[in-house]
């Protein structure tokens, strides 16, 4: 459709918008533009019935009931519908279906029959879609979801009641009440989540917009507010509400749970708080609708950029969650008290569908909601070790510059990044002929080092009717469309911009094609991709996104799909990363701002537009912790904040944190000082240098611990609660954090001044500082740890063999056939054990056998070396190429006294001739610290099976 023309005025105005965005106010988030419940509709309409349910308490009658008579259990699935009372004579029907899966994840599914048969009317000549939601589930759910071959009706059942055995032995038991409709899922005869038991379910039937029927508000018992059933106004925008209110509710009961976690994006304790007032709670309900928020406020329920419906409740003895899937805007109310917590979710639109996991333990809802879901990517190497970006490198000179300074300094990083400013004209794949006439020539000096360039690429294209790429995307019919089935037009960095609709399989193909080599011209295979404003951000929308009637594919309204809008795209992105050349795979590397339950598979996220403050560095650790158990680990923060200019203590503690986030990469907004790291004075720099080498020396660690979230959904950095559950006095604790498996507990200073951690140690097995080895010693209790300015506060679990690369390199990638060095840091036992992963770092090989995978124990009198991987097609031609990484140092840690006057130690390499010896140095204690010994070049392949006696 063409364009209409701008008045001047409304030009101007724009431009004043547009200039607006790039100036740093010295407010934070503008509320105005965020809607709280009572401006929400369908949330006020929600809180208004459980409000309403309280009061009346036993009086209140549900108006929804299980039709006894309809039900149905075949092959591991109920079947059956819930019938709603709105009137003395009307009745409407809501199919449910609830599901037990193999995994032991019951499902429950509750639709609309109306709209499922298309029997409603559309208002406004809307092509909107008659059927509420259904088509989350192609986006989110992978696997997991075979049903239960054992699951069986229950021979005891009571009139009114229907139970299901499932799970595990059958030990677990979903006792669904027919009138009024509620289940109880229980484990071993007690219960632990309940659905309606306090009868909150509300799913906003399909009505024409006729007068109220007289009679029918006293049958259901509430009053309600019709005033935004067919139309809502927010912020001068009109939501025009093709199908009326559809809203769909329900309260969710964890008996027995103080605790519990998820639901991110929200700056705010890992610990969820009460959001219905009192002390210390929250007055909103926390909002899952991503929305670009500039400059976040902490200590908040406020929507971020992405949600996950994710929930779990945590105990001494049990974690139990809830998934949510529903893609539309998203409200969750917690009230806790002493018996349990009661929480009540309401979406905009969709149908009902809930995942129930009944644990036991934090690790199994994990692996299960992973199996649903899909685990972690694992990334390429580069991809975890030190990012460095602004926005913006100015010239391809000065990326050059950056990047020679780099080495200068002796400072290692793997990436560089590009935000906007690389554009020619905001144009995406294109680069600007002034300041970057010769990417190429960057990229290549790049490569050298074995460095890569990040771009970024946004889903908004600049509506130009000469540029070739606007043309096809409108030429193609690829853009989402208005609510009047045009295409629709908003405004973000290129001005007036038209969106690419990846719900479209042909627009997800044409994407694809524009990533090629010789349509992205200037690019070479060390060019990875940054998606962001894909909420979508719309500067000139409804509380900065898309209207929500606005239409996708298939007709679905963007009030249906909102959530998980940003992931189509990020999936488009990585299926075009892997299909830029034909025989070159290699797997992609996107990071993501808007993300949804699924987003774990294909792309990093970060957590957006943060402060120059020592709160926000402090609110990063909870934000990154709480992504991890929600099954998306790949997450990190803006190390030294995006806006404002960050303190020389403040940015080298902020790095000393940043080293512990999974995704660690430096950014900061356009108006801010250059503050590379190279550029701090002393002795600022080298404590920072430091800092970004030992995450380095690290790697090893941190690439087992990315590959085991790959295979079972263990978070990389894990919370108190997560490593020691039956610990309760850990389970507000969110400032501090497990490294995978490797035992090693690092403690942030996140604090001005600071010259102390407090770190709080669970169990009564000895903790050694990473540095100089000082022993704390004391189970459920806080150590003081001292953390001058150069010290990043670290201890080690007792029990554990941690792998390290000591060798300082440039980059990642050069420090390939480095050899190791092996940390074996003994329990109160004299004991410990460790695994190593290792592969190409590059290509899918690893899924043929092309890796390496070694468990380390040791018993007190050796240490061995032992395969763990399974062998495939690419297992062989693998180990070749490694075949000269050898282990270079093994340091015990805590080493028994008796080693002291020994001088060598024994080593038996698989496939050795003979026995060789190594040289011992054991080194006595001083007061309060561990004695340890040293074996020096013991000479054996990283790769093989040996054994080291002592």
């Amino acid at each position: 459709m063409a364009r209409s023309r701008l008045s001047s005025w409304t030009l101007l105005f724009t431009l004043a918008v547009l200039f607006g965005c790039f100036i740093i106010p010295g407010a934070t988030v503008k509320h105005e533009n965020f809607k709280k419940c009572a401006q929400s509709g369908f949330c006020k309409r929600n809180r208004a019935l459980a409000d309403d349910v309280s009061a009346k308490g036993s009086s209140f009658s549900s108006p929804y009931e299980l039709d006894a008579t309809d039900l149905h259990f075949e092959n591991g699935q109920l079947t059956g519908t819930i019938l709603k009372t709105v009137s003395h004579d009307q009745k409407v029907k809501l199919p449910i279906l609830i599901s037990f899966l193999e995994s032991g994840v019951a499902r429950v599914t509750v639709d609309e029959a109306k709209r499922m048969t298309g029997d409603i009317e559309i208002r406004h000549g809307s092509q909107a879609r008659k059927e509420r939601y259904n088509d989350a589930e192609s986006w989110v759910i992978v696997g997991g979801t075979d049903l239960s071959k054992s699951a069986t009706l229950s021979t005891e059942a009571q009139d009114g009641f229907t139970t299901v055995l499932y799970g595990p032995d059958n030990a677990y038991q979903a006792v669904i009440r027919h009138a009024p409709f509620s289940v109880e899922f229980q484990r071993d005869g007690q219960t632990h989540v309940q659905l309606n038991n306090k009868g909150y379910l509300n799913m906003e039937h399909w009505r024409r917009k006729v007068e109220a029927v007289e009679g029918e508000q006293e049958v259901l018992g509430v009053q309600e507010d019709e005033s935004t059933w067919w139309e809502e106004t927010f912020g001068g925008n009109t939501d025009t509400k093709p199908r009326g209110p559809e809203s769909v509710g329900l309260d969710i009961t964890f008996s027995g749970y103080n605790h519990v976690f998820g639901i991110p994006e929200h700056a705010d304790s890992m610990s969820l708080r009460g959001t219905r007032g009192g002390n210390g709670n929250h007055e909103e309900p926390y909002r899952l609708y991503n929305a670009d928020v500039f400059e976040y406020e902490l200590n908040s329920p406020m929507t971020l950029y992405g949600s996950i419906p994710l929930m779990q409740a945590h105990r001494e003895d049990s974690t139990v969650g809830v998934f949510w899937l529903n893609a539309a805007e998203t409200w969750i109310d917690i009230v806790k008290s002493k018996t349990e917590t009661q929480t009540h979710w309401f979406s905009e639109a969709g149908q009902l569908d809930v995942f129930v996991f009944l644990g036991p333990s934090p690790s199994d809802i994990s692996k299960k909601y992973g199996e649903l879901t899909g685990y972690t990517q694992l990334p390429q190497q580069f991809a975890i070790a030190y990012h460095q970006c602004r926005w913006n490198y100015v010239t391809d000179e000065d990326v050059k510059e950056v990047d020679r300074n780099f080495d200068k300094y002796q400072i290692p990083y793997d990436v560089i990044w590009l935000d906007i400013e690389y554009l020619d004209d905001r144009k995406y794949f294109t680069w600007d002929p002034l300041t970057f006439p010769n990417p190429i020539g960057m990229e290549e000096q790049l490569d050298e080092s074995e460095r890569k360039l990040v771009v970024i690429i946004d889903p908004h294209i600049k509506n130009q009717d000469k540029f070739d790429i606007s043309k096809e995307l409108k030429s193609k019919d690829l853009a989402v469309k208005n609510k009047d089935g045009n295409i629709y037009e908003g405004w973000c960095w290129p001005g007036s911009s038209n969106w690419i609709d990846c719900f479209n399989p042909a627009a997800i193909k044409w994407w694809i094609s524009l990533f090629k080599y010789d349509r992205f011209k200037g690019t070479l295979p060390n060019v990875f991709i940054w998606n962001d404003m894909n909420e979508p951000s719309v500067f000139n929308g409804p509380e900065t996104t898309m209207p929500k009637d606005n239409l996708h594919h298939g007709n679905w309204e963007h009030r249906d799909i909102h959530n998980v809008n940003g992931i189509t795209f990020v999936n488009a992105t990585y299926q075009a990363l892997l299909e830029r050349k034909k025989g070159e795979v290699r797997r992609p590397f996107v990071l993501t701002r808007s993300f949804f339950a699924g987003a774990q598979r294909t792309s990093a996220m970060w957590t957006g537009d943060n402060q120059a403050t020592w709160e926000h560095l402090a609110a990063s650790l909870p934000m990154v912790l709480n992504n991890g158990i929600s099954g998306y680990p790949f997450a990190g923060a803006d190390v030294g904040g995006f806006f404002h200019n960050p303190s020389k203590e403040l940015l080298t503690r902020w790095y000393q944190t940043g080293i512990w986030y999974p995704f660690f990469r430096a950014h900061a907004h356009i108006d801010t000082r250059r503050r590379e790291p190279y550029l701090i004075q002393e002795p600022f720099r080298s404590i920072i240098t430091e800092a970004i080498r030992m995450r380095y020396q690290l790697l090893p660690a941190w690439y087992t611990a990315f590959h085991e979230a790959s295979v079972n959904g263990t978070p990389i950095v894990r919370p108190q609660f997560y490593v020691h559950p039956t610990d309760a006095a850990g389970f507000d604790i969110d400032d501090q954090l497990y490294l995978g498996s490797t035992g090693i507990l690092a403690k942030p200073v996140v604090s001005e001044e600071a010259t102390t951690a407090d770190i709080y140690i669970a169990d009564d097995e000895k903790y050694f500082d990473y540095y100089d080895y000082t022993v704390y010693q004391g189970a459920g209790k806080r150590h003081s740890v001292p953390a001058p300015m150069e010290k990043v506060p670290v201890l080690m679990q007792g029990g554990h063999v941690i792998p390290r690369k000591d060798r300082p390199r440039r980059s990642s990638s050069l420090m390939k056939h480095d050899p190791y060095t092996l940390v074996v840091v003994l329990d109160k036992n004299g004991q410990a054990e460790g695994t190593l992963y290792v592969d190409d770092g590059e290509t899918f090989d690893y899924q043929r056998g092309g890796y390496l995978h070694r468990r380390f124990h040791f018993d007190g009198s050796s240490l061995v070396s032992e395969d763990i991987a399974t062998h495939g097609s690419q297992t062989s031609a693998y180990l070749k190429t490694i075949a000269s990484v050898r282990v270079e140092r093994v340091v015990v840690i805590d080493a028994p006294k008796e080693w002291q006057d020994r001088t060598t130690v024994t080593v038996i390499e698989d496939g050795a001739k003979a026995s060789t010896s190594a040289s011992l140095e054991y080194h006595a204690h001083d007061v309060g610290k561990a004695p340890y010994a040293v074996v020096k070049n013991p000479n054996v392949g990283i790769s093989k099976a040996w054994r080291i006696e002592f």
